[in-house]
């Protein structure tokens, strides 16, 4: 029963939209402008850097709270706090309230990683930027997060089921950036060096 409350919580709490709060409170839909999803980075495009953040903090925090809350109940365990995160990125992703059209998760798996090893969050940061700045699209932080974090998982656990957790968590956020992937991979995304420094220009303006 706890185990079910702990993934249902995560769920309903991951659903939870402040993206769809503001786009009802400043009446212009997000997901018919920018990127056309409930995530800070559309966030920002519509409604500022601030909004961006606020909501980003927020996605991020629902995630951590959730693994904390089922590591805090299962001590023992490390795979319900996984699994309860995981949920929280679902949740995300896929409200029900909304046709299941939410946001891409990336903010949320951040929570989850920091809650679940800061060491593993910190080095799959430094290389999702690296990448990024590289390869010139954000797709590719929760593209490697997503391909690396199950190493991580197994590095530390050495759990055959904790590792299959991690690559449906995995799975989850690929398939929610595939438009993305497949918009970088022929050019069409927005190139990150240049969006910076035209946000740099505008702001020395």
């Amino acid at each position: 029963m706890k185990v079910f409350l702990c993934i249902s919580f995560g769920y309903l709490l991951g659903s939870v939209s402040p993206s769809a709060l503001l786009s009802k409170l400043k009446k212009k839909d997000l997901r018919e402008n920018g990127t056309g999803n409930l995530g800070a980075t559309n966030v920002m495009l519509n409604f500022g850097k601030l909004y961006g953040l606020l909501v980003m903090l927020f996605d991020v925090m629902k995630a951590f709270f959730t693994v904390k809350l089922a590591a805090f109940l299962f001590p023992l365990s490390t795979l319900i706090p996984l699994v309860a995160g995981t949920a929280v990125v679902v949740g995300h992703i896929f409200p029900f309230y909304m046709k299941f059209k939410g946001g891409k998760g990336l903010a949320s798996l951040g929570g989850l990683v920091l809650a679940y090893d800061p060491t593993a969050f910190l080095i799959l940061l430094i290389i999702g930027l690296s990448l990024m700045l590289i390869l010139n699209y954000a797709v590719f932080i929760p593209v490697s997060s997503s391909i690396i974090f199950p190493i991580f998982v197994w590095l530390k656990t050495n759990t055959v089921a904790d590792l299959v957790a991690s690559i449906i968590l995995g799975a989850v956020i690929v398939f929610a950036h595939l438009e993305n992937l497949s918009d970088a991979i022929h050019g069409s995304a927005v190139k990150i060096r240049e969006y910076i420094k035209n946000d740099l220009i505008s702001n020395s303006k």
